[in-house]
């Protein structure tokens, strides 16, 4: 495989924080469990996620995001630097930087904890700004949509990526996909999908309802994850293509779909076709769903 194109990626990022330990006894105060906590670590989300995915598999990969002018911003933004993203973060003193704790006894998850709030439409133009400035020198664009905000006008910055030539790779998020037009691919899940187009009856019905919806949103390819069902991909002018799952064992399926998303943009801009970036992504996935929590999956576990 020839090396990629740079890689833009935009979107919701977010530290995901772990506090992990042990449970041996009961509160006095209420009926819940005390966690001793033995150790604690980060780990990128969202969009920062994708962002590692990419760089984990061997692209060179710029991030546009969201930030507080806060430590968990600034945290977030060094782990990223560290491992080799290049991060065009907009830092708003008003915004606190999204961040997700998770509590852990033995590999279990007992409570996540989650710290959000909407960015301002100031922050959000300042972020259109960046992109502007970026998608010159990145003929691939990633969008990570995890409602947060920084994509509230997802629209506007799939039409300036193609006036400048680039095409748009898409993760989702909500009931609205018409805002994705324009795009090259759509990635939904199973639930998202659904949300959509409705229950389907059959394997024929589903296929039928995934064509009209990816010719409604006017966009060329709609990849649909399905777990343990694997991927299938609707294209233009094409019949589905049906990947079955190569997950040995399902242990976390955080931060499956980025992976999915920065496997397939990383082939695209690599020049593979289509249809086998979609073969990597479902090899990939089925990686990082047998790790534990939000991860990334290596290009020697990728590529072996």
């Amino acid at each position: 495989m020839t090396s990629p194109s740079r890689l833009l990626v935009v979107g919701d990022s977010m530290l995901d924080r772990y506090w992990d330990g042990a449970v041996d006894r009961i509160s006095p105060e209420a009926p819940v469990p005390v966690l001793q906590v033995q150790r604690e670590y980060v780990r990128a989300g969202g969009a920062a996620n994708v962002a590692l995915n990419m760089v984990e598999l061997g692209s060179a990969v710029t991030l546009a995001t969201l930030l507080g002018a806060d430590a968990s911003g600034a945290q977030l933004a060094a782990l990223l630097r560290e491992r080799g993203v290049e991060v065009a973060a907009v830092a708003d003193g008003a915004l606190k930087t999204t961040e997700k704790i998770r509590s852990v006894s033995r590999r279990h998850q007992l409570l996540r904890i989650d710290f959000e709030q909407a960015p301002t439409a100031a922050s959000v133009a300042a972020l259109h700004e960046r992109v502007a400035a970026l998608l010159p020198a990145h003929p691939w664009l990633v969008l990570s949509d995890y409602a947060k905000g920084a994509l509230a006008r997802a629209d506007e910055l799939i039409a300036a990526a193609t006036a400048a030539g680039c095409r748009v790779l898409v993760d989702p998020k909500g009931r609205d996909f018409s805002r994705y037009r324009g795009a090259f691919v759509v990635k939904p899940n199973t639930a998202e999908a659904r949300a959509i187009v409705g229950d389907w009856s059959s394997e024929d019905d589903l296929l039928a309802r995934l064509h009209a919806l990816r010719a409604d949103i006017g966009v060329e390819h709609l990849l649909l994850t399905r777990g343990e069902l694997g991927m299938t991909l609707c294209s233009a002018g094409g019949a589905c293509l049906q990947v079955p799952t190569e997950a040995r064992e399902v242990y976390d399926v955080s931060g499956a779909g980025d992976t999915v998303i920065a496997t397939l943009a990383h082939c695209l801009a690599a020049g593979q076709p289509i249809e086998q970036a979609v073969r990597w992504a479902n090899r990939a996935a089925g990686i990082v769903v047998g790790k534990f929590g939000t991860a990334s999956v290596g290009y020697d576990e990728w590529a072996a």
